[in-house]
């Protein structure tokens, strides 16, 4: 079969090749999926930089997060069978063939076409677990979600809007405040022309937002402790900006916000069963209409690579999703 390899650690055009190796085979608990559609997620650069929390040896292949069909099943597996149509999380899915685990994969929503169905599951669930487990978000509630235009963050404005929110989106650029607007955001703020923190406050008549949800981390992390409201939760996804902060706890103390980190990873480890169930209310909501992975742009296998260089240059709205077959 054919793999996207990183073959040394740099940026993503310079060190992820297409490779010919061996079908691999699942063992017991395990599933064999014929890949569909891979979903790029920031984590591909990091592990293409080597700077991501988790380093298999070289060479190896990215991707996260797919949408296929199982074409084996190892022995002991109860959640899946041959045929059916499933999406999944686990490293090294940028391939024609991947091996997960049974517990990693679930049944791909029906209302989604695969390139969305390979969209659902990390984004969303961090976007739930950060909203719903973390954050306890509650109707009627302002909830500010940074790079809201992305993939996550669209994730998370249409999750907070589903959950009877307020919702403050942020973007990068003028081009991207459409993107937040059709997720749902009530009120998009442009951070290259607009004062972030002076908009929030006008728009919540100086109380600030009771939740913010933070995948930039840097900047975005300090404008949102000069917004937050009494007893507002900050929850910490990620540090897409490159920086990543420091927490003054003195400041936390005195206006009396609470700030949460968010590993998503560490759920699907310890406590699947909320991974499960969280899977099966996010099927629900794509059902129901209140939630859709909102896909940018679908590419060749063969422009992996570049798709994952432009997510790591900034340069993509929605979810980039790569066709494999």
């Amino acid at each position: 079969m054919r793999a996207w390899q990183v073959v040394r650690y740099g940026e993503p055009t310079d060190v992820l090749q297409i490779a010919e190796v061996p079908d691999p085979t699942p063992g017991p608990g395990q599933v064999l999926v014929r890949v569909r559609t891979v979903a790029v997620n920031f984590p591909d650069v990091l592990l293409a930089r080597g700077e991501y929390q988790v380093r298999p040896p070289l060479p190896f292949s990215p991707g996260i997060e797919l949408c296929g069909e199982v074409v084996g099943v190892g022995d002991g597996v109860t959640r899946a069978a041959l045929g059916d149509r499933v999406v999944g999380s686990r490293i090294g899915v940028l391939s024609e063939l991947a091996v997960l685990d049974g517990r990693e994969v679930f049944p791909a929503p029906s209302a989604l076409e695969n390139a969305e169905a390979a969209a659902l599951t990390i984004g969303y669930q961090t976007a739930w677990f950060g909203l719903h487990r973390r954050a306890v978000l509650q109707p009627g509630e302002t909830l500010l979600v940074h790079a809201a235009a992305g993939g996550v963050g669209t994730a998370a404005v249409q999750l907070g809007a589903a959950a009877g929110a307020r919702v403050i989106g942020v973007v990068g650029s003028a081009a991207k405040a459409e993107v937040a607007r059709k997720a749902g955001a009530d009120v998009v703020v442009d951070r290259s022309t607009q004062d972030v923190v002076a908009v929030v406050k006008a728009e919540t008549g100086g109380t600030g937002v009771d939740v913010v949800f933070d995948p930039v981390g840097g900047t975005a992390f300090e404008q949102s402790t000069k917004c937050i409201a009494f007893e507002g939760r900050i929850v910490v996804v990620g540090f897409a900006g490159g920086t990543i902060q420091a927490v003054n706890a003195g400041h936390a103390l005195v206006k009396n916000y609470g700030v949460l980190g968010l590993h998503w990873a560490l759920y699907a480890q310890r406590r699947p069963e909320l991974v499960d169930a969280a899977h099966v209310e996010l099927t629900r909501l794509v059902d129901a209409g209140q939630v859709r992975p909102v896909v940018g742009e679908v590419v060749a296998f063969e422009d992996a690579a570049r798709a994952v260089q432009r997510l790591a240059d900034g340069a993509t709205t929605g979810r980039l999703v790569v066709r494999v077959s």
